[in-house]
């Protein structure tokens, strides 16, 4: 039996289209904020993170990278640890061009990778398929030539909730998300891949001028939910 969502997405596929091409290009308005993207932050246990993935993980809401998602995770973690850490993000980023980005960059140990991507590759129309191929191959990559020794992948928003994205296409988005992320849940779960879902509640007030991104206190918040999640499972490093 067909379902109706892909009795919609056949009917308005012109359509969408337009609109998500709509919804890429506002999503890329605002910049990626200044600072620096690795160093060394802390004292105590060693730990080394990676944060990788789109604009998400790239902080673009964030006045700066202080108060993006590697700066709030730097602050919650770094009276614990003695951090090394490093970003590898870029707005717009497709699973498939991170993949390509970190094939490029120099390879470290690291022993915590925090993945954030997804959104554009749906917005994109990337198929279900097609992107639980190249998560496999994102998260063999960071165990392969990073040597990760545990990967967290953050779930994906509520992008079904998203006001400055116009219907039908908000409730398109809305549903394949959910869909896809149950997919990707499940596939971390089989690959030993930590799976954390996205539970910080949309309001306004936690989102970026454009309506899309994530503000300061977003991304704060966002931190202090995987902040635990590293701890408690840390390599001990001498």
């Amino acid at each position: 039996m067909v379902s109706i969502d892909a009795v919609v997405k056949t009917t308005l596929f012109p359509f969408l289209m337009a609109e998500g091409a709509w919804a890429r290009w506002r999503a890329g308005t605002l910049p990626e904020p200044p600072g620096p993207r690795n160093g060394v932050s802390g004292t105590g246990t060693g730990l080394s993170l990676l944060l990788t993935g789109d604009s998400s993980a790239a902080g673009v809401g964030a006045p700066s990278q202080d108060q993006a998602l590697m700066g709030q995770l730097i602050g919650e973690l770094q009276n614990d640890f003695r951090l090394r850490w490093r970003l590898e993000a870029k707005s717009g980023a497709t699973t498939a061009s991170a993949l390509t980005r970190l094939e490029q960059v120099v390879p470290e140990r690291f022993d915590v990778v925090v993945v954030a991507l997804g959104v554009n590759d749906i917005t994109g129309g990337l198929s279900l398929k097609r992107l639980l191929q190249r998560r496999a191959r994102l998260y063999a990559l960071l165990q392969s030539r990073f040597h990760a020794k545990r990967i967290i992948a953050s779930g994906l928003p509520p992008v079904g909730n998203f006001p400055v994205l116009p219907n039908p296409l908000r409730w398109v988005l809305g549903r394949q998300t959910a869909r896809f992320d149950k997919a990707l849940r499940q596939q971390a779960e089989a690959l030993g891949v930590d799976y954390m879902p996205f539970s910080i509640p949309y309001r306004p007030e936690l989102m970026a001028s454009d309506g899309f991104h994530a503000a300061p206190e977003a991304y704060r918040l966002w931190a202090h939910i995987l902040a635990p999640h590293i701890r408690a499972n840390a390599p001990t490093n001498p």
